[in-house]
């Protein structure tokens, strides 16, 4: 489930495509709008909290929070994790303000609780353990 980034190399005239997993069960790839509406749709229905990491395939950052990330869905069940693919979703990026990757934003019914700019693992994890009791 969920690839955080792909990236496609051509070698001796093969093109093979590299992906890092993600991973985690909780942890879902949006690559288009309506993906995105899906999740938040079955978030707000659940009660659930969102945890939206806005990345890019080709950020060094992005690629080492990304098991930090997984390890916290894994932890956290109970909130529903994204993956957004900057690069793919434009349109998302604007509406957002995403300025820097990776951004990480907190959401209840749509409405940002809180963010995060950066890969500083320490203050993901607080702030994340600080969503989860407010949940």
């Amino acid at each position: 489930m969920g690839q955080c980034w792909t990236k496609v190399c051509t070698q001796n005239d093969n093109v093979k495509s590299i992906t890092a997993e993600l991973g985690g069960e909780n942890v879902h790839l949006i690559t288009t709008l309506e993906k995105w509406e899906e999740k938040n749709l079955e978030a707000r229905k659940a009660g659930k909290i969102v945890a939206v990491n806005f990345s890019t395939s080709w950020s060094n950052p992005c690629r080492e929070i990304a098991p930090s990330y997984s390890e916290l869905a894994d932890k956290y069940p109970s909130i529903l994790f994204l993956t957004v693919d900057v690069d793919k979703l434009a349109e998302l990026t604007t509406k957002w303000d995403i300025k820097a990757t990776p951004s990480f934003f907190f959401l209840r019914d749509g409405r940002q609780l809180d963010k995060l700019v950066g890969s500083n693992k320490e203050e993901l994890q607080k702030k994340m353990m600080a969503i989860a009791e407010s949940n």
